[in-house]
């Protein structure tokens, strides 16, 4: 399996994210949306970047249950309760944390989405991701 990330001329970079991923494969894995929370339910934090870490880590866990990795993931979306644009240091901060703590530097493309709430008061950010495996 192969996946091409990609800034195609004519669009931004964008340190985050790559625009484009170009993926060949025979397996598409949809990884339910992950909240931050572990493995008992409990929520993992009170702030954005430490749910959005437990997040990260969630993701992780099942891709490798699926017999993939972040390493596989062509499409990311992120959904933020209450976003606003001045939240970004929260949400990098907690981007660099997963990174730290997984090993590596994760940039498919990527879109997020602000939302009113969650599945529960406590959650403040869900991933959701889309995998191409062998």
């Amino acid at each position: 399996m192969s996946i091409d990330l990609i800034d195609p001329p004519g669009l931004p970079r964008i340190p985050l994210y790559r625009q484009v991923s170009v993926a060949t494969g025979s397996r598409l894995v949809h990884v339910a949306g992950q909240v931050g929370w572990d493995a008992d339910g409990a929520t993992m934090g009170t702030d954005l970047a430490a749910q959005l870490e437990q997040c990260y880590v969630n993701v992780a866990t099942a891709l490798e249950g699926a017999g993939g990795s972040w390493d596989d993931v062509v499409d990311l979306t992120v959904f933020v309760v209450d976003w606003r644009p001045e939240r970004m240091p929260e949400l990098v901060d907690g981007m660099e944390r997963a990174f730290a703590r997984l090993g590596k530097r994760f940039v498919p493309p990527a879109a997020m989405v602000g939302v009113a709430a969650l599945d529960v008061p406590e959650h403040l950010v869900e991933l959701k991701v889309v995998a191409v495996l062998d």
